[in-house]
């Protein structure tokens, strides 16, 4: 069995894309328009099924925000250099909620970022991924 993809309803789906490949450097894999349900799929990520797992963004059509909801964390998305990767994401305007730095109790570089619908994303440094990450 493999992970597949994780789906999010956003509000704005060009907003939503724009964050995670100009921000999160994913790359959008592809797109589904499915006009007679009124709505759309993007699927992004850092390489495509089944080697990768997506993430599926749907907008329903009309429908331009959603309650977040108390059951929800967050993506965990490795990153080469934590720090850097929050100065990427401000520098492109995104919002960063905890700067880098080790994890409570521990030696984890993590950070994290939200996204234009509010969903939290983190960011735990892999310094082993230094020479093919983007951050």
């Amino acid at each position: 069995m493999r992970l597949l993809h994780t789906m999010l309803r956003v509000g704005d789906l060009q907003r939503s894309i724009d964050f995670y490949t100009k921000l999160l450097g994913m790359k959008l894999l592809r797109q589904v328009e499915n006009t007679e349900y009124k709505y759309t799929l993007a699927y992004l990520g850092y390489g495509s099924n089944p080697e990768h797992a997506e993430l599926e963004l749907t907008y329903n059509h009309g429908q331009h925000e959603y309650e977040m909801g108390t059951a929800y964390g967050h993506i965990a998305i490795g990153v080469a250099d934590a720090y850097q990767a929050c100065a990427e994401v401000k520098a492109g305007g995104g919002n960063v909620t905890r700067e880098a730095g080790p994890v409570k109790g521990g030696s984890t570089v993590i950070a994290f970022v939200t996204d234009p619908d509010g969903y939290k994303v983190e960011l735990i440094e892999r310094k082993e991924w230094a020479s093919t990450d983007k951050f």
